[in-house]
């Protein structure tokens, strides 16, 4: 090279990520080959050849070269066995695309580098600093910040998805500092993504500070004594080593041994024809025209060519060592034919948007097109078809075979999936010869058992022209069934519950209430009336409307048909527009991964749970009633007694006039209706002071909630043909990702009140079979501590020992050995209690001393554990500036009212943001073992069936024969279960054992 040329450097492993996450799922139509990140890589390749002087770069190159990792285990792994160990495995559709990439990048003509033992970044940056001392210029094709410590004033990078130049300026402007000191900030923030551990609690603005005060790393760290704030200074002369090691691992090798000299790096001439033959090979029509068009080439003359699929030795990049790879997500997975057409669909909305091609767009540019498009296109609701025979409805089976992705819904006679009639289903098809983006829908309705009248007492028998429900559903279930044909459904674990229950396995499927759950949780709801509002703007008919409402309201089945086709078709109608938007959504936030591993694949899972039930004792919960019934008469005696007078306990306006009008309490305040506010909180703040009377209340509340709740209506719950209880799970309803349960709600029978337990003994084992309990042992507690990573939590729970008797004495000096349980006691609350964000005037009520007590403990315990504040301040930043917060698997839980300017909504959201990624990580690590448990026990050849999940605990129905071999696999996965995901620095611990009742296994 010489003074004038220009060299180009790609960064071939991030055009690889970037290619697959910005188009959707294409498969060559030959062999259903995934090809999307092959597409994406050669359309920006081209691009990038052919636009160069129009970018932001403004110059032509001379010299060019694509560089891979070779594999991620390198000279660094030497230094650092645990370098990027947490890194996850590529997704499943791309690994098979590694090699065909490196075969498209030498039929571009272009050098295809790379080296075992050195990562690509090595490679870019000796080839760029023997360009730069030869006089040549570099242009770095990435956004990358590891490559950043290489720009200079001849060495500049490009971000190819924004068309935006990184320069020293730039540089300056993210991070704080110039280029050159970019080794020494990112040695002390780390890299999570890499597993750098840096500096513990140094983010890169208090880097950036420290680094212009001192000048460079090892000035800092010799002169860290200095510092004045403590923390900081004992964090950072703690963790010194850590910096220098972390400073080995980020800085780039510029003296990388190379294979293929700089010379030989000269930009060649395309080959037209050597090109276009991978391109038709791969099934690129129309990159193939653009090349053809450019290079004077005569496509038709031009056979495509023979590239092997195999991706062995070619594609060990970026690669096959980041962990997730043998984990296999089979339940509802889309195959390569049910994506047909969708890469089709991306390019026509692109261009539809001024994009000459999907592929060389951003995800955030293919959802924005998408959604734009979809909200302006026309709803006929006119179009909407009702198929009442047999050859009709074949004939709309087979175009959803053809199309690939169909829309479903069901219309039934009850909420209840359990025992609702099924009396009708809808489909809706794009059409894609009328419009190739998707976005002209058909949809129709197949009515099965509507009936004549208005009501069961006038009703008559079936409407004519109905098809025999035996027939239609043999139909539906050979296209339900079909893997090669996407079902999209809203809220589809209660249509595979009816499906179910008729003898049919919903098979390869997307549900779209879980994927605006993904994208949105915590700004706004997920029901279908909602999404179709937000993105369509439209506003479907309400249900209501089509039923009727109050003493004149009709099951759906007296619905007249034409009414019910009209609004059964408009359901399926918007749920396929909806996927549209939302499948781009979760590609432009880079959350499909988290849909696919937590949301997806747990609707099967919890149907089959719903659909086994659980068996209760009748007796028992009666006799539980009556001794409910004695206690609660034995309080209200007390309580009058207390007060001077009856009165009725359950009124809150008159509960209210006594306490605060009558007693005179101190501390009321009235509601917006005049009336005294007497919540629970308000109850617990009294009895707290020491006023009898209202612990009296509170326990007479909790008791009548108990017998009205469970002993009282749980028998009403019990399936008058399975003789069991079938809760139902909602999986989109809360922001962390907890599930919740409901008709009946079995998650909150209290678990640490006698009374509580008591009915949990009504819940039994069928015989011949026990139920065994499986509960993970303070999971919230060992995320914190690995989260934060608090060195003397994660060495007590490694040790085994008592995490609470560990905290007491870290806190107040008392030995282990010996420990008062009262002192135990009051750093277990502390324990929990931080994680929920406690103030001192909660933990005073709690453990019943002075707030100024309770304010010097939790200063002692952020003393003793500043990881666990600097987490807390950490999580608050990150949560004002994004507006969400995130679990250790990727999940967003979003509180866009933390930056409030009224400040008990703030605070209120800041202590859920604190809250959310423990709590959310530890809901998705039992939702993993959800997932993972029913192979396992399939694998083991045991029987045992999942039948409930309670918070952090699991309950299985177990044959007597299998305990003692079901057990150590229901532990094992649920111990491993956020492997090989992720590295856990904390062990898990499940407890798990057997019995007749819940009570007694818990």
């Amino acid at each position: 090279m010489k003074n004038g040329d220009h060299l180009f450097l790609v960064d071939g492993s991030g055009f690889i990520f970037r290619a697959f996450h910005a188009i959707p799922p294409l498969n060559r139509k030959s062999d259903g080959l995934p090809v999307n990140a092959v597409s994406g890589f050669c359309n920006m390749l081209w691009k990038l050849l052919t636009d160069a002087r129009d970018t932001s770069v403004g110059v032509t190159p001379t010299h060019f070269a694509v560089i891979f990792d070779y594999s991620s285990k390198t000279f660094r792994n030497a230094l650092y066995d645990q370098y990027k160990a947490n890194r996850t495995a590529p997704p499943e559709d791309l690994i098979p695309q590694f090699g065909l990439i490196r075969h498209a990048t030498r039929a571009f003509n272009l050098p295809c580098i790379e080296k075992e033992g050195y990562e690509a970044d090595d490679l870019i940056a000796t080839y760029a600093r023997l360009a730069e001392a030869a006089g040549a210029g570099v242009t770095i094709v990435s956004s990358d910040k590891d490559l950043m410590q290489l720009v200079t004033s001849n060495v500049s990078m490009y971000d190819s998805m924004k068309d935006k130049q990184i320069s020293i300026p730039e540089v300056i402007e993210k991070w704080g500092v110039p280029p050159e000191k970019m080794i020494d900030l990112q040695a002390m923030t780390g890299d999570s993504t890499d597993n750098v551990p840096g500096i513990p609690g140094i983010g890169p603005k208090t880097a950036a500070q420290l680094l212009e005060e001192y000048g460079d790393l090892e000035t800092l760290l010799a002169r860290a004594g200095e510092i004045k704030q403590a923390k900081r200074r004992e964090n950072i002369i703690a963790n010194a080593d850590l910096a220098r090691l972390s400073r080995q691992l980020v800085e780039l090798k510029t003296d990388t041994p190379l294979d293929v000299p700089l010379e030989e790096l000269s930009l060649e001439p395309q080959n037209g024809p050597k090109l276009i033959a991978f391109l038709k090979a791969m099934e690129f029509t129309t990159l193939t025209r653009r090349v053809a068009a450019a290079t004077g080439t005569d496509a038709d003359a031009v056979e495509a060519a023979l590239v092997p699929v195999e991706w062995g030795a070619e594609a060990r990049g970026p690669d096959l060592d980041k962990g997730d790879g043998a984990e296999k997500v089979s339940e509802g997975s889309s195959t390569a034919a049910a994506a047909r057409g969708e890469a089709a669909q991306a390019a026509a909305v692109l261009s539809r948007a001024g994009e000459a091609n999907g592929a060389d767009a951003t995800p955030e540019a293919l959802a924005a097109a998408r959604a734009e498009i979809f909200a302006k296109a026309p709803m006929d609701q006119s179009a909407y078809v009702t198929i009442r025979d047999i050859a009709t409805l074949d004939r709309w089976i087979s175009d959803a075979r053809e199309a690939g992705v169909v829309g479903f819904d069901t219309e039934t006679t009850s909420l209840d999936a359990m025992q609702a009639d099924l009396v009708g289903f809808s489909l809706a098809i794009a059409d894609h010869k009328a419009d190739p983006t998707g976005a002209s829908i058909r949809a129709a309705y197949v009515p099965l058992i509507h009936k004549t009248g208005v009501g069961d007492l006038l009703g008559g028998g079936l409407a004519e022209n109905q098809i025999p429900v035996a027939e239609a559903l043999s139909r539906l279930k050979r296209l339900l069934e079909d893997p090669s044909v996407l079902k999209v459904a809203q809220n589809l674990k209660y249509d595979y519950l009816v499906m179910k229950r008729h003898g049919i396995t919903v098979e390869s499927f997307d549900d779209t209430m879980l994927m605006s759950y993904v994208v949105d949780a915590g700004n706004g709801t997920h029901g279908m009336d909602s999404l179709s509002e937000r993105w369509l703007n439209h506003k479907p008919i309400a249900y209501k409307d089509i039923t009727g409402t109050g003493k004149s309201s009709v099951t759906f089945d007296f619905v007249d048909i034409d009414r019910a086709t009209a609004y059964a078709a408009e359901d399926a109608d918007v749920t396929l527009r909806l996927w549209h938007i939302l499948k781009a959504r979760l590609a432009a936030k880079g959350l499909m991964r988290v849909y696919e591993r937590l949301e997806r694949p747990l609707v099967a899972v919890l149907a089959r749970m719903e659909d086994r039930g659980i068996t209760v004792d009748r007796q028992i919960l009666s006799r539980l009633s009556g001794e409910l019934a004695q206690g609660a008469a034995g309080l209200e005696d007390e309580i009058y007694k207390l007060a001077g007078e009856t009165f009725t306990i359950g009124s809150p306006k008159q509960l209210g006039d006594i306490l605060f009008g009558k007693m005179g309490f101190a501390g009321g305040s009235k509601t917006k209706t005049g009336q005294w506010s007497t919540s629970a909180q308000v109850l617990e703040d009294l009895a707290a002071e020491g006023h009898e009377l209202p612990r009296k209340i509170v326990d007479w509340r909790q008791l009548t909630k108990l017998k009205s709740t469970y002993t009282d209506a749980l028998p009403g719950f019990v399936h008058p043909e399975t003789k069991r209880v079938h809760t139902s799970y909602a999986l989109a309803a809360t922001t962390t990702g907890r599930l919740s349960s409901s008709d009946p709600n079995l998650q909150n029978i209290p678990v640490r009140t006698a009374e509580g337990r008591k009915i949990r003994t009504a819940f039994i084992a069928t015989p011949g079979h026990k139920l065994v309990s499986a509960d993970y042992s303070q999971i919230e507690l060992r995320v914190l501590a690995h989260v934060a990573d608090i060195p003397q939590l994660r060495q007590a729970f490694a040790d085994g020992v008592d995490i609470h008797a560990m905290t007491a004495s870290e806190m107040f000096g008392v030995p282990v050995e010996g420990m008062p349980s009262e002192i135990r006691r009051r750093a277990k609350a502390i324990n929990f209690g931080i994680i929920y964000g406690i103030s001192a005037f909660g933990l005073a009520n709690q453990l019943s001393i002075e707030r100024s007590e309770a304010s010097d403990y939790i200063k002692r315990y952020f003393e003793r554990f500043p990881g666990i504040r600097d987490y807390m301040e950490g999580t608050k930043v990150f949560a004002r500036e994004h507006g969400y917060v995130e679990t250790i698997f990727g999940r967003r839980a979003h509180y866009p009212d933390i930056r409030s300017s009224i400040p008990s909504h703030r605070a209120f959201n800041e202590r859920a943001a604190i809250n959310a990624p423990i709590q959310g990580s530890a809901a998705d690590i039992i939702r993993r073992a959800m997932v993972k448990m029913e192979p396992a026990l399939a694998e083991a050849k045991l029987s045992a069936r999942m039948l409930l999940q309670v918070h952090d605990e699991l309950i299985f129905e177990v044959e007597d024969a299998e305990v003692e071999n079901t057990i150590p696999v229901v532990v094992s996965v649920m111990e491993n279960a956020a492997m090989p995901a992720l590295d856990m620095k904390v062990p898990l611990k499940v407890d798990a054992r057997a019995a007749t009742n819940w009570d007694e296994a818990h």
